[in-house]
């Protein structure tokens, strides 16, 4: 198959309310202009020092995630247009994001990384450190980041099973923290106030890759991470 069969087939199949982020890491430019020439426009690198010298090779209009482990001497690399990062792990991290953010001006959007695989080399968060991020008053200060969700990578094994409940288990978190956000527009001085900042929305779930999309999105990612499948 093209790559424009492969973009058509992918988003049939996940439906129009998952966004499609296209990883593009390992593919040449004349791949990546196809897919946008197919009505492609969410990418995925991984090398920040990569990602902005193909950004500035490419459409405007592309929005740009980052979608792999960076370091916070990379982040200025990225700042000036980057869509999303996906891959949050601390709040050292999230505080350099803001500082690079502020000298564009422009606010970022991040995700949360949760740690939902059996495999210590994989980053991310676990639960209890995601919501100690959450709460804590530096990210109340941070006026040029936005958490719009979490994001996690599931183990890598041919048991479906064990994927499939990791992916649940990252929803039910998803949910959990989804339910607190939404009271934001009660009075401060209501007993259900919201117990996260401001700049913290839960509306984005970003699980599964070319080899296990499909569950994710059984399970309820709403956005899937996809370079094989789509460059291949």
């Amino acid at each position: 198959m093209s790559i424009a069969e492969n973009i058509k087939r992918i988003q049939s199949s996940i439906g129009e309310d998952v966004i499609l982020v296209a990883v593009s890491k390992y593919s040449s430019d004349e791949a990546v202009e196809e897919a946008y020439e197919a009505g492609q426009r969410y990418f995925g690198e991984n090398k920040a020092k990569d990602l902005k010298k193909r950004a500035a090779a490419m459409p405007d209009d592309i929005k740009w995630h980052f979608v792999g482990h960076l370091q916070r001497n990379k982040v200025k690399y990225v700042a000036p247009f980057i869509h999303c990062i996906h891959s949050v792990d601390s709040l050292r991290l999230l505080e350099e994001i803001d500082k690079q953010a502020a000298k564009e001006p422009r606010t970022i959007k991040c995700l949360l990384q949760i740690h939902i695989a059996d495999e210590e080399a994989k980053f991310g968060l676990s639960e209890d450190e995601a919501v100690e991020i959450l709460r804590s008053p530096e990210l109340e200060e941070m006026s040029h980041v936005r958490i719009i969700g979490l994001m996690g990578m599931a183990t890598n094994t041919d048991d479906l099973d064990k994927v499939r409940s990791e992916f649940k288990g990252l929803k039910a978190f998803f949910d959990r923290l989804h339910n607190l956000t939404e009271k934001a527009d009660l009075p401060d001085d209501d007993d259900r106030a919201p117990t996260f900042p401001a700049n913290v929305e839960m509306r984005t779930l970003s699980m599964g890759m070319s080899g296990d999309y499909d569950i994710a999105v059984e399970e309820g990612s709403n956005m899937v991470r996809v370079g094989s499948a789509v460059f291949s």
